[in-house]
């Protein structure tokens, strides 16, 4: 059972009142920054926490996401990267409250908004409502995160003082007997401290649970936000769950940022408020592996997230420093020393930041192709192509293979491809099918005999906020023929790629260079262990593993063309690399450099 430490809040009592929060009946003010720790390597959870302190908060604002806690059903993770007890003990040990967010829907623009992917292998799915199916496996997901992080509250000695029921729930859904679900199994679980809920200020009504009081999200205007919300529950705090200072981006579109000026303009309004806020995100840090999420608009467009969460927050992707961060360092120092607070006096000093570096050019010297890595491999045999969900798959890619007919050309049509799709006819790429742009279908050629027809389906990423996060990957239903007339291709085999250890030690690499979908390896030494950010210009579509660890997606089409590789993850000789491309050929050689690009949005280049 994890320990509390002694903290700021250690036996004591918070309460939540009109005119403010009181802890010990002297008032409080929540001053938070969001950081998630599935997005930061454990090495540097101590420094980011410090640089949050450092700037002059006091409280840090935790996710939890479940499909990283709960990977395979009733098979639970909370040791190494994945040990919430032990991030919330470091907050406590370094001065800091926590805000425990744990769902058990986060958003956050993490897959799925951090429900399991083995929640959509019920072909009856419903989703963040009161179906049996769905509570019974959320009751479970609660009640361990009660095990683990119950004792470390407040009213125990710990550093929490605030747990949130579901998250933004206004936004998606109406149905109140779930949010009481939720809220009961909080506190089944061993959650006695004050609870509450989160919403934007169209969606406050629709998102409350009695028992929990409200909070309001706003990236901007923050006194008139603050009057919505006490209009609406005048008997507690002025609190913002989330105040934005930047944004996250998307594949294919402009990298966002957001000014200085606006953002000290609104944070003064706070801090002479005394209102509770927390700043989404403090430290946006990276969706390592394949946890990047997506949105569909109002248009229905599918837009995948970058694996970068820079998010232009105060510190930056590696965890340095900005600009921001030293005027919102500034204003808050400047505004605790007006009030004459205990607080007033100086802020610890910034930390040291990791040392960023480059590599030397790294060489690329073999290749295994993903075709000849599948000969040995027996396939799943299936009458139609099912989403991969259905053959017990959460992340990576896909291969559907049947028999294409001779005949005519031809129209093929998957209903649907979710989300990137390669088709090959005989090995031969003959198209591709981007659900981004709204691809459904690629012409055939007239085909003298019989060809084998392989559909190779990358998961993007599930769709994590709003009405479309039943978001199954792969060939969802069936592949349409029209030859010349309709039919529906029948007898498939269904070879899972999640593209995990087992199956990369499968790989038999030679020193040809390969072009198509292939996996790329070369080493290389880092005697400083800097920190870097691996230049894919050049590559095209794919995934880097360094030393065995997945660092994200790439993708040419930007905005962002490097990826983050933290020092702490590097040895001083002998790491490896490996890149798996879908059309790329072999490049040579690979650069390590000291800044990132996350604006380099490039025009896509015709198939």
């Amino acid at each position: 059972m994890p320990q509390p430490n002694k903290s700021p809040s250690s036996l004591r009592k918070l309460e939540v009142r009109g005119d403010g929060f009181r802890l010990d009946g002297k008032p409080l003010q929540l001053r938070s920054g969001e950081i998630h720790f599935s997005r930061v390597p454990r090495p540097y959870w101590r420094h980011r926490l410090q640089a949050a302190k450092a700037m002059g908060l006091n409280t840090v604002c935790a996710y939890l996401f479940w499909n990283v806690h709960e990977p395979r059903p009733g098979k639970f993770d909370f040791k190494g990267q994945a040990d919430a007890a032990a991030f919330v003990r470091l907050a406590g040990s370094l001065g800091l409250h926590v805000i425990l967010r744990p769902g058990p829907y986060a958003c956050a623009e993490w897959d799925f908004g951090g429900l399991p992917a083995w929640l959509l292998k019920n072909p009856d799915a419903r989703l963040r409502c009161d179906d049996r199916a769905f509570t019974d496996a959320a009751k479970r997901y609660l009640k361990r995160v009660g095990k683990e992080l119950a004792p470390l509250q407040s009213t125990r000695g710990g550093p929490i003082l605030l747990v949130q029921v579901e998250n933004e729930y206004g936004s998606y859904g109406s149905d109140r007997a779930y949010m009481e679900t939720v809220r009961d199994s909080l506190r089944r679980a061993g959650f006695d401290t004050p609870l509450f809920t989160c919403d934007g200020p169209e969606s406050l009504a629709m998102g409350g649970v009695e028992g929990a009081f409200p909070v309001i999200n706003f990236g901007e205007n923050a006194k008139h936000h603050l009057k919505v919300l006490k209009k609406f529950s005048p008997n507690t705090p002025a609190a913002c769950g989330e105040y934005y200072p930047g944004w996250f981006d998307h594949w294919g579109r402009p990298h966002q940022t957001k000014g200085t000026d606006g953002l000290l303009k609104e944070m003064d309004v706070l801090m002479d408020e005394a209102a509770m806020f927390s700043i989404y995100m403090f430290h946006g840090g990276t969706s390592f592996g394949l946890r990047a999420g997506a949105n569909v608009n109002l248009a229905g467009e599918y837009m995948p997230q970058t694996t970068s969460y820079d998010y232009d927050a105060p510190l930056d992707e590696a965890g340095a420093p900005t600009a921001k961060y030293f005027a919102l360092r500034a204003l808050i120092a400047k505004k605790l020393a007006k009030r004459g607070s205990d607080e007033s006096a100086a802020l610890p000093a910034v930390p040291a930041t990791s040392r960023r570096g480059t590599l030397e050019p790294i060489r690329i010297t073999q290749s295994a192709g993903l075709f000849e890595a599948l000969k040995d491999v027996t396939p799943i045999r299936d009458i139609q192509p099912r989403s991969m969900e259905s053959y017990g798959q959460n992340e990576g890619f896909i291969l559907y293979r049947a028999r294409m007919p001779a005949g005519r050309p031809a129209a093929l049509t998957p209903r649907e491809v979710r989300d990137y799709a390669l088709v090959f006819a005989d090995g031969k790429h003959i198209g591709t099918i981007d659900r981004r742009l709204g691809q459904k279908s690629i012409e055939v050629g007239a085909r003298a005999r019989d060809q084998r027809l392989d559909i190779l389906v990358e998961a993007m990423g599930r769709v994590n906020y709003g009405a479309h996060i039943i978001d199954r990957k792969g060939v969802t239903e069936r592949v349409d023929f029209y030859y010349p007339y309709m039919g529906v291709l029948m007898g498939w085999e269904i070879f899972p790629l999640p593209m995990d250890a087992a199956f990369r030690r499968r790989l038999v690499y030679q020193s040809k260079a390969l072009k198509g979908p292939a996996f790329h390896r070369g080493t290389f030494d880092a005697p400083e262990r800097a920190d870097t950010f691996l230049d894919m210009r050049g590559w095209d579509k794919g995934c880097v593993w360094v030393n065995g660890r997945n660092l994200g997606r790439y993708w040419r089409i930007g905005p962002q063309q490097t990826l983050y590789l933290p020092g702490c993850w590097l040895k001083a000789k002998g790491n490896e690399i490996v890149i798996f491309d879908l059309h790329a050929a072999r490049r040579s050689e690979l650069r390590g450099l000291k800044q990132p690009v996350l604006d380099g949005l490039a025009t896509p280049t015709p198939d």
